[in-house]
């Protein structure tokens, strides 16, 4: 078995797929800049690359282990919010549907996802100092009776952050050219344009456990490789071209992706694993579900049938890197008392639908008694809870 799995990744590699994405890199297809453009990856690439194995970025929190992907990734967003809310030390930011914890939590998302601006990449990141108790408190500190409407990155190790010149001139105001003709494509209940990430999670009697975000290439914007049926991936959009930043174009790096998968486990071993397409709202949304769960003790499905939000206080991942300064984005189901009191409190509430935001799912199981348990998000009809 393991002789054919190595097989198999060889083939990858070195064999007939290698070969097939090396001779199509080589075509011009036209991009985003109207002109045609032969792509960048090569043979020699694919046979140097292999896949690791390493160890997440995990977060003790409230009798239980999140873990996460590195900081090459956005993942210790959800961690980094977690710690900052323990920091605040009040019971109250932990409900995702009050008007204290809503505020709270946007708060800390905005001090989290700057952070991620300044800090994360596949290079040198001080992880343990944005992951720190000492950390998390000067952070919480900074959250206020008031939206803030800045992007406020730390410094965690010291060192003054590094935020791209795209950013900066946002910040002075100064106009920052667009073009909404690219960037992530969107999920339409209308058939116009479909197209997201996907996200699974599956869970045997045995413990076995996993939390998969597969997203990468899309069929809108990226030409298939006509022998393999699959496109080239798209994720190093998320790299800038500017030199010296952390998520900085460099060869042999990993784009600062959104994908985010996370494990829970409770005692040292697995007990669910839980996730969500929807790129910057990825870890935003896994959140609220976290908070709902696991502090709050509801169930899988109530956990995540309730009222969902997000804030676009900070910038998109995607181009344009759109930022819409103090934006929270809420289902309308959110009690109207609430939303009154977050306007007061200087957010922009922007309504969306009733059944409209977020696409969790998550599994779990239980060690003691071995019961299996699945959960799926019923907005937009495309999420499944399945067991046998």
């Amino acid at each position: 078995r393991e002789a054919q799995i190595e097989a198999a990744r060889r083939a990858w590699r070195e064999g007939f797929v290698a070969e097939a994405i090396d001779a199509f890199s080589r075509l011009p297809f036209r991009d985003s800049s109207g002109r045609a453009h032969a792509g960048l990856v090569s043979g020699d690439d694919m046979a140097r690359w292999s896949a690791t194995w390493e160890e997440p970025v995990t977060l003790d929190w409230h009798g239980h282990t999140v873990a996460k992907t590195g900081f090459w990734g956005q993942g210790p967003v959800l961690l980094q919010t977690l710690s900052i809310l323990d920091a605040l030390d009040d019971p109250a930011v932990y409900d995702p549907s009050g008007l204290d914890g809503i505020h709270a939590q946007a708060e800390a998302l905005k001090l989290a996802f700057a952070d991620r601006e300044a800090w994360y990449g596949d290079t040198d990141v001080p992880g343990s100092a944005l992951l720190s108790a000492g950390y998390a408190r000067s952070r919480a500190a900074l959250v206020g009776d008031r939206a803030d409407t800045s992007l406020r990155p730390g410094s965690p190790a010291g060192a003054p952050p590094r935020l791209p010149s795209h950013l900066r001139a946002h910040a002075a105001g100064r106009a920052v050219p667009q073009d909404p003709s690219t960037g992530e494509p969107t999920v339409r209940a209308d058939g116009v344009t479909r197209g997201d990430t996907c996200h699974v999670d599956v869970v045997d009697r045995w413990g076995n456990i996993i939390s998969a975000t597969p997203s990468g290439g899309w069929l809108q914007s990226s030409p298939a490789i006509p022998e393999l049926g699959f496109p080239l991936g798209s994720r190093l959009q998320m790299c800038w071209l500017e030199e010296g930043l952390a998520s900085t174009l460099r060869p042999d790096r990993r784009p600062r992706t959104t994908l985010s998968p996370t494990l829970v486990l409770r005692d040292g071993e697995p007990v669910m694993a839980c996730g969500t397409p929807g790129g910057d709202q990825q870890d935003q949304w896994q959140l609220l579900f976290l908070l709902r769960h696991l502090a709050g003790g509801q169930e899988l499905q109530e956990a995540i049938d309730a009222p969902t939000w997000h804030t676009t206080s900070f910038p998109a991942s995607f181009y344009p890197r759109e930022v819409e300064p103090g934006v929270l984005v809420l289902e309308d189901r959110i009690d109207g008392d609430v939303l009154a009191g977050l306007r007061a409190r200087g957010h922009t509430v922007r309504l969306s639908g009733p059944w409209s935001l977020g696409r969790m799912c998550a599994v779990t199981r239980d060690p003691r008694t071995g019961v299996l348990s699945a959960a799926a998000n019923p907005r937009g009809a495309q999420g499944y809870a399945t067991g046998r």
